[in-house]
């Protein structure tokens, strides 16, 4: 068997007390605010997977990806997600967004 690197972000849930040194703690409420939808980009059909309307999990795992890749947060190498609520929406999001799961693996 040939081991393979898995280049995707992992996220663990737990508790703030669990966060290690290179963690980023994504915490709070997602509250589906308007105005975060993706919408199609030139190109692209309409239902494609990086175009199609996204989970407020999905889009917060993205953005958090985004800001990891322009350096507006410092880098991290796990996400720590707190509170079993958002720990239901984003493992949702990680089994039904393929953008997410593209990026991010449940450690």
């Amino acid at each position: 068997m040939t081991p393979t690197f898995d280049g995707r972000i992992p996220v663990a849930f737990g508790s703030r007390q669990d966060a290690q040194e290179g963690d980023v703690v994504l915490a709070g409420v997602l509250d589906g605010s308007p105005g975060h939808d993706l919408v199609a980009a030139p190109g692209h059909g309409a239902g494609c997977a990086c175009c199609v309307a996204r989970t407020p999990a999905a889009q917060a795992l993205g953005h958090l990806f985004t800001q990891r890749t322009r350096g507006e947060v410092a880098f991290f190498r796990r996400v720590l997600v707190e509170g079993q609520e958002l720990e239901a929406a984003v493992r949702a999001a990680l089994q039904s967004d393929p953008v997410a799961a593209a990026r991010f693996r449940i450690a």
